[in-house]
C-alpha cells in the first residue's frame, strides 16, 4: 500500500492511542473520528439545509421589498424592522455558508472509509512489531489482532519501530540516466513538445521510450503489455507514424497455396478473427484441386479530384470544357507528369455543382499506391491553370470526387487503383468432398444473399459475402493502408453452373483495389517479409508497376477463395459450428489440430 509522510505530532498521537484508530480486520465497529462539525447543535446536513433555505428566502424577500420601494419612490435607506431582521439573517447565512458549508466534503478527503475501517488518506503510519515480524502498512495495524494482547507505543526515538515512506509518483519507471529523467519531467511539464523528441535526441528508440514514460505519468495509466523493444523506430520516422510509444502485435497466418494464373502463392494474412485463415485455406484447396484460378487486370489508375470555385457557374463551365477538350490533354499531361517519372496522366473527368468544379484526375503510378504522386501532379496543374484562370479559387486538393477511403459509386463504376476480375471453375466432386455442399445450393444462395440481399440492403459495391475480411488481412500483412479497405473491398461475386450444370463457375469483380509494393508501410521489416513471400517486394526492375499489379490480382484471387469457402459453409450449415471450433480459445492443442484436419478432409 502507498504510504505518505505524516507529521510527527499525528504520528505520536496515533502511537500513544490519543487518536482513534481503525479496528483490526475482522472487527465490525467503525471508530469514532472527531469532527469539527460535532460542535453544531444539528447534524451537518440539516444545518446546511436550514441556512441554504434561509439565504434564498431572505434574498427573495429583500429583492421584493427593493422593487416595491422603487415603484413607490420610497428612499432605499428607509428600512423597517422586518427588513433589518432580513439583512441580519442574510449576513448570518452568508457567514455560515462561507465558513461551514462543505465541512463534510473536506472531512471526507481527510478521513476516508475503506474495507478495514478509517484510513487517514494523507498520512499512513507503518508500524513494525519487532517481536513477531509483522509489518503494518495502515493505521489499522496499530490495534493488535486478538492473538497479540498489546503493541508497545511507538516513540520518535525508536526509528526501528516506525518507517516513514514518501508515496511514489504513479507509474514511474527508473530511467537509465539522470538526463532521461530530466527530459521526461520537461515533457510532463510541457517545456519540451513530445513531437520534437526525435529531432532533439537523434535517437528514435530513446525518444519513444521517453515519450512512453511521460505519457504514463501524465495520464496515470499503465502501458504495460504494449511492447517497446524489438522495433526499428527509425524506419517509421517521417513516413508511417508520428510520436510512437510502442507497437501492436498481430498474428500472421498463412493460407494456400493459391494457384493463380499458373503460379502458386502462399497468402500472409494478419488477423485476430478465428476461422478466417482456415476458411481461406479451404477455398485455396478447392481452387487448387480444380486446376486453379485466372485473373485479368482491367484498369490501373489512381485518382485525385480537387475542388475549385469561380464567381459564376458559367465561368466554372468554361474550365470544365477546357479540361475535357482532347486538344488540351497533351499540354495538361506534360505539366502533370513532371511530378514523377512514373506518373502518367490517363484521363480527366469533371463535374459541376453550382459555381464549384470538381476535376477528377486519373494516372498510373508505377509500383507505388500513388496517392502522393497524383496529388503532386494535381498541384502542378492547378498552378498552371492559375495563370489563365486567375479568378479560380482552389478550395481543396481533394473534393471527395476521388473518392478516397469512402464508399462511392464513382469508384464502383469508374474504378480506382487496380480493377481486377478473377474466376475459377470448381469441379462438382470438389464441391461435394472439399466444400461439403452442392453446386445448385451455392448458386441459389449467392443469388438470394450476395445479389438480392445486398440490393435490399442498398449495398454500394457490397455484393459479396466477406471480401473485406480477406482484403483487410492481406493489406495489414503487406503494409497497405488499412483505411483503403473501404473501396478496395468493393466486390460482386457471381456464381453459375457450367459443363451441363455439373461444375461451378465463380468469379469476383473488384474495380478499386488500391495497393502498392513501395512506400508507406511496405518498407517495414515484417511487411516487407510478407511481400517477399508473395514475390512482389519492392519495385519491379523489368516493368514498372508489375509488382503492384500482381499484388492486386493476388488479393482478388484470395477473395475468390474466401468467398467460395464461406458461401459453402453457409450453404452446408457449417458457419456456426466452424466459428465455435476455431474462434474460441482452447488449451488442448491436439484437439485444435485434429479439428483442422477434419475440416480439410
Amino acid at each position: 500500500m502507498d504510504a505518505r509522510r505524516r507529521s510527527p505530532t499525528v504520528t505520536a498521537k496515533a502511537a500513544a492511542g490519543e487518536l482513534p484508530l481503525a479496528p483490526h480486520e475482522g472487527q465490525n465497529q467503525q471508530p469514532s473520528i472527531p469532527r469539527s462539525s460535532d460542535v453544531l447543535p444539528l447534524p451537518l446536513y440539516l444545518a446546511n439545509g436550514v441556512f441554504f433555505t434561509l439565504f434564498f428566502s431572505v434574498m427573495y424577500f429583500l429583492l421584493t421589498r427593493w422593487r416595491e420601494k422603487i415603484r413607490n419612490a420610497t428612499p432605499l435607506h428607509v428600512v423597517t424592522l422586518s427588513e433589518l431582521a432580513a439583512l441580519a439573517s442574510l449576513i448570518a447565512s452568508v457567514i455560515y455558508l462561507v465558513g461551514f458549508f462543505g465541512l463534510d466534503f473536506v472531512q471526507s478527503l481527510i478521513y476516508k472509509p475503506n474495507n478495514e475501517g478509517w484510513e487517514i488518506e494523507e498520512e499512513i503510519l507503518m508500524v513494525e512489531d519487532s517481536r513477531n515480524g509483522t509489518n503494518c502498512t495502515t493505521l489499522g495495524c496499530a490495534v493488535p489482532p486478538p492473538s497479540v494482547p498489546k503493541i508497545a507505543p511507538v516513540v520518535p526515538q525508536q526509528p526501528s519501530k516506525m518507517v516513514i515512506i514518501e508515496k511514489p509518483a504513479p507509474l514511474i519507471t527508473p530511467q537509465n540516466s539522470e538526463e532521461d529523467e530530466d527530459i521526461i519531467k520537461a515533457v510532463v511539464a510541457g517545456k519540451i513538445p513530445s513531437y520534437s523528441l526525435e529531432s532533439k535526441l537523434g535517437d528514435c528508440k530513446r525518444a519513444a521510450g521517453i515519450r512512453r514514460e511521460a505519457l504514463q505519468r501524465i495520464t496515470g495509466k499503465s502501458l504495460e503489455g504494449l511492447p517497446l523493444e524489438g522495433f526499428d523506430y527509425a524506419s517509421i520516422l517521417g513516413q508511417c507514424c508520428e510520436m510512437p510509444v510502442g507497437y501492436v502485435q498481430l498474428p500472421v497466418g498463412i493460407a494456400g497455396p493459391l494457384l493463380l494464373d499458373g503460379r502458386e502463392y502462399m497468402l500472409p494474412m494478419a488477423t485476430t478473427e478465428g476461422c478466417l485463415v482456415a476458411s481461406t485455406n479451404r477455398g485455396c484447396k478447392a481452387i487448387l484441386a480444380s486446376g486453379g484460378a485466372n485473373s485479368v487486370l482491367l484498369r490501373d489508375g489512381m485518382t485525385r479530384a480537387p475542388v475549385v470555385r469561380f464567381g459564376t457557374a458559367k465561368r466554372a463551365a468554361e474550365l470544365k470544357f477546357y479540361m475535357e477538350d482532347a486538344q488540351n490533354f497533351e499540354t495538361i499531361s506534360v505539366v502533370f507528369n513532371k511530378s514523377s517519372r512514373f506518373a502518367k496522366l490517363q484521363s480527366i473527368q469533371c463535374a459541376i455543382a453550382g459555381k464549384n468544379l470538381y476535376i477528377r484526375f486519373s494516372c498510373s503510378t508505377g509500383d507505388a499506391m500513388g496517392m502522393n504522386m497524383v496529388s503532386k501532379g494535381v498541384q502542378n496543374v492547378l498552378e498552371f491553370l492559375q495563370t489563365d484562370y486567375p479568378d479560380m479559387d482552389v478550395l481543396g486538393i481533394s473534393g471527395n470526387f476521388c473518392a478516397d477511403k469512402k464508399p462511392a459509386a464513382v469508384n464502383w463504376i469508374e474504378g480506382r487503383g487496380k480493377s481486377v476480375v478473377c474466376e475459377a471453375i470448381i469441379k462438382e466432386e470438389i464441391v461435394k468432398t472439399v466444400l461439403k455442399t452442392e453446386v445448385a445450393a451455392l448458386i441459389e444462395l449467392n443469388m438470394v444473399k450476395n445479389l438480392a440481399g445486398s440490393a435490399i440492403a442498398g449495398a454500394l459495391g457490397g455484393f459479396n459475402a466477406h471480401a473485406s475480411n480477406i482484403v483487410s488481412a492481406i493489406f495489414i500483412a503487406t503494409g497497405q493502408d488499412p483505411a483503403q479497405n473501404v473501396e478496395s473491398s468493393q466486390c460482386i461475386t457471381m456464381m453459375e453452373a457450367v459443363n451441363d450444370g455439373k461444375d461451378l463457375h465463380i468469379s469476383v469483380t473488384m474495380p478499386a483495389i488500391e495497393v502498392g509494393t513501395v512506400g508507406g508501410g511496405t518498407q517495414l521489416a515484417s511487411q516487407s517479409a510478407c511481400l517477399n513471400l508473395l514475390g512482389v517486394k519492392g519495385a519491379s526492375k523489368d516493368s514498372p508497376g508489375a509488382n503492384s499489379r500482381l499484388l492486386a490480382t493476388i488479393v482478388a484471387g484470395s477473395v475468390l477463395a474466401g468467398e467460395l469457402s464461406l458461401m459453402s459453409a453457409i450453404s452446408a450449415g457449417q458457419l456456426v459450428r466452424s466459428h465455435m471450433k476455431y474462434n474460441r480459445s482452447s488449451k488442448d492443442i491436439t484437439n485444435v489440430a485434429s479439428s483442422q484436419l477434419e475440416s480439410d478432409s
